[in-house]
């Protein structure tokens, strides 16, 4: 009964989308409040009903309910409890659900955050936003169906991939949804802002936050979705330059490009034709990355589905959406005003530079990723785009980027002094310059790794410097007047260091050691600074798996340090493989072992690798979503509080 419920609720949810969309349409065109203000209910109403779907499915795989198709592809009744709860969203159908449960929910938020926004801007954003609930909707009813029956139902189902049985599968998705999903609020605005025809400071004020929303989910979900390839396949990377790795990087790259150039809009009210664009591209984006997981275009460890005729209802879904709003945005683009002016040297003109370098970064992901699909598709000739490509044209994009970031932060809006930037960068370029040759003294080669280190370095300490000069007033330094700062200026500097520490953490894989071997128990083997032996190898059981680990002794300086469990798991209920690594951080590096075959003579395969400075790239990563999150809570940018008139300050300080 449970399960008709939920199968109802997504008509009953279908039904309210669509309501959502033409009953205040039709209010915004003929200045009705009344049919205008349906939609804020409308939409909390569509979320409820999605929701108890969503629920009604997460209970039939908790208790095991072999009647539905979904859960016997997708689960086992010995799977952990936790792997029952994250393998609702561990397949097609069910991630498909969980799509339209965030999507709904960014149409909740609007609704429910919304009390400043005037009625038109919010009757058309909610009113585009059911329209794409209603486009999801019916996809789901009408090919991907998570609550299809089966007669005759089996004793016992297929169980879960093993590579998704794992802790990152609970957070890996939902973030990344968070973030994709997210930009269709942005995207709403915008097409709303378009199809009423007017754009100026207040739409930005309203869109800001919702960017910064999306961009800091996002940023989580593809850190915990590196972190999770990187200790879960056992091959050593955190991102192997794979389409649909790439597909969750479009968007991000596009949103950030979009946060620098909202910030311009709001605060001169230029750049709004390329803010509208980015608004339209971000959300496009992570139209496409869904459109290249589940058309079967490609093969992927991250792809869900492979039936053409899915494929052909999503490319529908995103030609009409992305064909649409480009349309109309070139309908209306010519018509908008040009804005504020300011001075090539301010911090406009350096977002500006900004978002070049960062748009020159999305198309070259884009151009990468879509070049070899496109290629087979015309002429059957199949080639990768791999990690050679992507170094060799994004590195010489990227550190100018990173050079240029504290510059900007230096600048004053409207006109800024260049050589006074400059000059309070000198620390800055000093720790930089020494951090480069403290590190190519300490590892030596690739050169490459020591001026991307020292970039990283002058990349922390100037967004930090930012903070300090902020806090720096007629009587010196103030710590009150820096915990007085604006939270969004905390966070600016903090994620700005966040890219440093990230981009350290980057330059140091080139000081990475790496021994493919096999080990014999008791013998000890060098990777990097230290020393490995197996201890043990042995087999053991798991609620749902076997698994034969070996038992790891890490030694530095003649002492045991950690020890590990690298193990080869075995899922009978499909058959399957996993290799489990282990992996100790010492310091702020990672001692990493992976095995493979046993053989006759007691030795076993393994891959070792010392990765120094490895886990900089996660923490710089949670950096910059903590300065996400900081900035969202700052009064001035919280969602759905009204703007108060700031404070009068020089400009140079803002």
């Amino acid at each position: 009964m449970i399960v008709e419920t939920g199968h109802y609720a997504l008509v009953l949810a279908l039904a309210l989308a669509l309501a959502q969309f033409a009953i205040p349409f039709v209010g915004a065109r003929i200045n009705d409040v009344a049919l205008m203000r349906v939609a804020r209910p409308t939409a909390i109403a569509q979320f409820l009903f999605v929701a108890a779907a969503y629920g009604a499915l997460t209970y039939a795989h908790v208790v095991s309910d072999f009647s539905l198709v979904n859960v016997i592809e997708n689960s086992h009744s010995l799977k952990p409890f936790v792997y029952k709860i994250s393998g609702v969203w561990g397949n097609h159908e069910g991630s498909m659900l969980l799509w339209v449960l965030v999507l709904s929910l960014c149409g909740a938020l609007i609704a429910i955050f919304s009390a400043t926004m005037p009625d038109k801007l919010r009757a058309d954003a909610l009113s585009v936003q059911g329209l794409l609930g209603a486009a999801f909707l019916l996809f789901i009813l009408l090919t991907s169906n998570p609550f299809a029956r089966v007669d005759q139902p089996p004793w016992e189902g297929r169980d879960l991939n093993p590579i998704l049985q794992d802790p990152g599968l609970a957070i890996h998705p939902p973030m990344l949804y968070l973030g994709y999903v997210g930009f269709s609020i942005v995207f709403s605005f915008a097409a709303a802002a378009l199809i009423g025809g007017r754009i100026d400071a207040a739409w930005a004020r309203y869109a800001r936050p919702w960017t910064l929303f999306a961009w800091t989910a996002l940023t989580l979900g593809i850190a915990m979705g590196s972190y999770w390839a990187y200790y879960t396949l056992g091959w050593g990377g955190f991102w192997f330059w794979d389409p649909v790795e790439n597909a969750s990087l479009m968007p991000w790259i596009a949103g950030t490009a979009l946060l620098h150039s909202a910030a311009v809009m709001e605060k001169r009210e230029a750049l709004k034709v390329w803010t509208i664009f980015l608004s339209i591209l971000a959300f496009s984006l992570s139209l496409l990355g869904t459109f290249l997981v589940r058309s079967g275009v490609l093969t992927s460890v991250h792809a869900f589905a492979s039936d053409p005729d899915r494929g052909v209802f999503i490319l529908g879904i995103l030609v009409f959406f992305i064909g649409g709003a480009l349309a109309l945005f070139a309908i209306r683009a010519g018509s908008l005003p040009v804005g504020g002016l300011f001075s090539p040297i301010s911090r406009e003109g350096a977002l500006v530079v900004n978002n070049l370098l960062l748009s020159a970064t999305c198309a070259t992901v884009v151009i990468g990723t879509l070049y070899p699909l496109a290629l087979e598709a015309l002429t059957g000739e199949k080639i990768s785009v791999g990690p050679p490509f992507f170094n060799t044209v994004l590195i010489p994009i990227a550190l100018p980027l990173a050079l240029l970031m504290p510059i900007g932060q230096m600048l004053a809006w409207k006109r800024g002094d260049l050589g006074a930037a400059l000059q309070r960068l000198r620390a800055a370029f000093a720790v930089g310059v020494l951090a480069a040759a403290v590190l190519g003294a300490w590892q030596g080669t690739p050169f490459l790794s020591i001026v991307t280190a020292g970039i990283a370095v002058y990349l922390v300490v100037g967004a930090l410097s930012d903070l300090a000069l902020r806090a720096k007033g007629a009587a010196g330094f103030s710590f009150r007047r820096l915990l007085g700062l604006p939270l969004s200026a905390w966070g600016t500097s903090i994620a700005h260091a966040g890219m440093g520490l990230t981009l350290l953490g980057l330059a140091a894989t080139g000081w990475g050691v790496e021994s493919i071997l096999s080990m014999k128990p008791g013998e000890y083997y060098d990777v990097g600074p230290y020393k490995l032996a197996i201890e043990e190898i042995s087999p053991r059981n798991g609620p749902n798996y076997s698994e034969v680990y070996a038992s790891m002794a890490v030694r530095s300086g003649g002492e045991t340090v950690a020890r590990i469990e690298p193990a080869k798991r075995f899922y009978q209920a499909r058959k399957m493989q996993r290799s489990e690594a282990g992996i100790v951080t010492l310091g702020l590096g990672q001692v990493y072992a992976a095995i493979g075959e046993s053989h006759a003579d007691g030795s076993i395969d393994a891959r070792l690798y010392w990765k120094p400075l490895v886990t900089l790239i996660w923490i710089g990563a949670l950096f910059m979503a903590f300065g996400g999150g900081l900035s969202l809570a700052d009064r001035r940018l919280r969602i759905g509080v009204a703007r108060r008139a700031p404070a009068a300050l020089p400009e140079a300080a803002e």
